[in-house]
């Protein structure tokens, strides 16, 4: 009977240690890439975050939210996402990488199509429970800004939020336009499959204009 409370608390104890990595891991891998996405932008080329790193910072990506709730676990997980200092508590921002492989997304959310002046149609995925989490809290009109390398921001507007069949539905990006914005991820946000089909789709327009590379999000 020992021996098997033993193994129960052991379990528990791995179970909680693997559910606390992967956030823990996406808040450490957002400091590192905050580096590399500066030193980046000083060099204008490609900076890897870590020398054995696949990919690379391309964007940064700001959200605005309206009446997010403050849980004490939404708090946690998006601690790693706010800026403090110029960024206000609904506000949240992430470098976004190249690509959108197993490997990169655990440590931020990927570029699947777009190019680095971010000046066409632009699709980023990210995970539902780390990076992405908080795009549940977007609705029509939440305004979003995408940063480049030179420091230029684009600024952007939902216009609508979906859930989609991967099985059946594709984003056909020849079909998207110039001023195209599309957030991905898995669905349902707190679902427990990892390998489900449903997709959670946010497009967002750009907005005229932008704003000048002098305008920096610290």
């Amino acid at each position: 009977m020992k021996h098997f409370c033993l193994l129960v608390t052991v379990s528990s104890f791995a179970i909680l240690a693997f559910g606390l990595w992967i956030p823990f891991k996406a808040l450490v891998a957002q400091e590192m890439l905050e580096l590399a996405w500066a030193e980046s932008q000083a060099r204008q080329q490609q900076v890897r975050p870590w020398p054995w790193a696949d990919t690379w910072p391309v964007a940064r990506l700001s959200f605005q939210y309206d009446d997010v709730p403050q849980s004490s676990d939404a708090q946690q997980h998006s601690g790693a996402l706010q800026h403090s200092g110029s960024e206000d508590e609904n506000r949240k921002s992430l470098i976004v990488l190249d690509g959108a492989h197993g490997e990169s997304l655990a440590f931020g959310p990927g570029q699947v199509f777009g190019n680095d002046r971010n000046d066409g149609p632009t699709v980023i995925a990210g995970h539902r429970d780390t990076h992405f989490s908080t795009l549940k809290h977007l609705k029509v009109g939440s305004e979003l800004r995408l940063q480049n390398r030179d420091g230029y921001w684009r600024s952007y507007h939902v216009s609508d939020t979906r859930v989609v069949d991967s099985r059946h539905q594709q984003i056909n990006t020849d079909m998207l336009s110039k001023d195209a914005l599309i957030l991905v991820t898995c669905y349902p946000f707190d679902g427990l499959g990892s390998r489900g089909p449903l997709r959670y789709i946010v497009e967002a327009r750009a907005t005229h204009g932008g704003l000048p590379a002098t305008v920096v999000e610290s």
